[in-house]
């Protein structure tokens, strides 16, 4: 392993397309929240703005400010000329592993993990809401490369098995018909010790919020009064931004059925657990000793330090 993250995969499938990055023109404060999918994306989002805006006046929705600059349905002129007209600090959302993009020394990275099958349980609930009109954008838009996204199948057993055990990406064994979260997490933890690289665990922020998002501000040397603090909370919290919820999620919702409340769904973990049969496990257990390494593994589990 090299001692700087190196650019070795080109990702490009229904959803996004990873040399888009090839046209960003990086600042020397620059934010980059990173995330597979499902694991805390739209929540660290929120974070930042409200630690960028602290008094929770934002000049647009955080998904507007906070652009996915690999997802290709956008216009890659519309999200760059927004991203250069931007005169706060910039924050960007990406779901590339670290292995496709292009690395910064002076972009400070923001990487968040979630236990794989509390990801499983979120993306079940993103897939099967989609609406028809989200497929055709995915799909019939010119440019994609590789296979359409299927619908979901009907049966939640079969995606399991599919999502675990098929990789979508011939260096990939697991996501389809999405891409690898395991192998994601694993290209940023190999990079933890960098100092412009944090790791974040969705189940430490959930256990003790507070604590995760000062440590948050801390790494982004983003100064808060501490009489700040409460409202900031607050205004972060699951129930609070589940009201807002047009506000917070990408497009507002409209993509999906029953819009912003069914984008930011329950934000809970462990549901899995009343689903995936002891066979089904096991394929887990499996695609782990395939994809992460065993302290990867033990910290995407179990979070706490990293």
């Amino acid at each position: 392993m090299s001692s700087l993250p190196q650019r070795t995969h080109i990702y490009q499938n229904h959803h996004f397309d990873s040399t888009r990055w090839d046209y960003f023109e990086p600042r020397s404060d620059d934010i980059v929240i990173a995330t597979s999918y499902k694991a805390g994306t739209t929540w660290t989002q929120a974070i930042v703005a409200h630690l960028l805006f602290q008094d929770g006046k934002f000049p647009a929705p955080p998904a507007e400010m906070s652009p996915w600059l690999d997802m290709r349905i956008v216009p890659l002129e519309v999200v760059l000329n927004k991203l250069k007209a931007q005169q706060h600090r910039r924050f960007i959302k990406t779901h590339l592993p670290l292995d496709g993009l292009p690395y910064n020394e002076n972009t400070k990275y923001l990487y968040i993990a979630r236990d794989a099958r509390d990801v499983f349980m979120s993306l079940w609930n993103h897939y099967t809401s989609m609406k028809d009109e989200m497929f055709m954008l995915m799909n019939m838009l010119v440019g994609r490369v590789g296979d359409e996204l299927p619908y979901p199948p009907e049966d939640i057993h079969i995606f399991w098995r599919n999502w675990i055990t098929r990789g979508a990406f011939e260096w990939e064994a697991d996501g389809w018909p999405y891409w690898s979260h395991l192998s994601n997490v694993q290209s940023w933890w190999n990079y933890r010790h960098l100092p412009n690289i944090q790791l974040f665990h969705y189940g430490d922020m959930l256990e003790d919020t507070e604590r995760e998002v000062r440590r948050i501000a801390a790494f982004l040397e983003i100064d808060v009064p501490e009489n700040t603090w409460p409202d900031i909370i607050k205004a972060i919290s699951f129930d609070e931004m589940k009201c807002k919820g047009e506000l917070y999620a990408p497009g507002g919702g409209q993509f999906w059925k029953g819009g912003a409340k069914t984008f930011l769904y329950k934000g809970t973990n462990g549901r899995w657990r009343d689903i995936l049969s002891a066979e089904e496990l096991r394929l887990y257990e499996a695609a782990c000793e395939r994809a992460l390494t065993p302290d990867c593994r033990r910290w995407l589990e179990h979070g706490g330090p990293n």
